[in-house]
């Protein structure tokens, strides 16, 4: 079973279950988490190779969205789903084929299309970071910028570095996440039929990730998918625009009817 961090009290209302992408964490999510709760219960996990979730030789997304129906089922069978980039794969793919355990999807800043770029740099970045030489984050950021030189997208993955575990580790399974690289960029062209629920596919205005060109296959998948973009942002939109981002997702849960009797 996936680790996850809970927020709120069981509602009457279906958990909103959050879904992290690549090298993220249900920390990363604490704050928008927290003031979703205030009207149901919101769960965040962790995937299976990150954090306290299983490390596993595989990271399929027949894998990922299985872990999410175990979840799912083991919070009464039922769930509103919100996903960013990798987990907005994993939700898809879950929507997809066990729809009878989602009621409303959001997708953030992804689309169910393979994509041309890698994230093995960053692992490489990450793995070749001497961890017996640090002692403090600092340390770590002034490290890893040798070669990532993005301040933000070293801050983001310094949050998975564990500098309390001696010996100081990384709380994600790089092997497999390297070696499932392209299956993590890719999308399992064997899924098929439809999720005909209320889906909003959420874009940051700044990222290239969702395309006009996406538009149709998102439709083919999500008949009902609606679009929108929130101004000013790249692909962490939560990160970049939490509290717009949280506007959103509440608008579209307080209006999008839910198929829950």
């Amino acid at each position: 079973m996936l680790a996850t961090h809970v927020h709120g009290d069981a509602t009457a209302a279906a958990p909103l279950l959050i879904v992290h992408g690549l090298f993220g964490s249900a920390r990363n999510w604490g704050a928008i988490a927290r003031r979703l709760s205030d009207s149901r219960r919101v769960i965040a996990v962790y995937m299976r190779n990150h954090g306290d979730s299983p490390w596993t030789s595989t990271h399929s997304y027949p894998d990922l969205a299985a872990d999410l129906a175990e979840v799912i089922e083991a919070e009464g069978g039922r769930a509103d789903v919100l996903g960013h980039s990798m987990g907005g794969k994993a939700s898809m793919v879950l929507a997809l084929t066990r729809p009878e355990l989602v009621d409303r999807l959001i997708v953030a800043d992804i689309a169910p299309v393979a994509y041309e770029h890698t994230q093995v740099g960053l692992i490489h970045a990450m793995r070749g970071l001497d961890l017996s030489a640090i002692e403090r984050r600092g340390d770590a950021d002034r490290a890893l910028a040798a070669t990532v030189e993005d301040a933000s997208t070293r801050a983001f993955l310094l949050q998975s570095l564990d500098l309390r575990s001696k010996p100081h580790r990384w709380r994600l399974n790089l092997d497999t996440l390297e070696a499932e690289m392209p299956r993590i960029m890719g999308w399992p062209e064997a899924i098929d039929g439809q999720f005909d629920g209320p889906t909003l596919v959420l874009a940051g205005a700044n990222s290239t990730y969702i395309r006009p060109e996406h538009r149709d296959r998102i439709k083919a998948l999500f008949p009902a998918a609606r679009f929108a973009k929130i101004p000013g942002a790249g692909h962490w939109l939560h990160a970049e625009k939490p509290r717009e981002f949280e506007a959103a997702v509440r608008a579209f849960l307080d209006l999008a009817p839910s198929p829950r009797p």
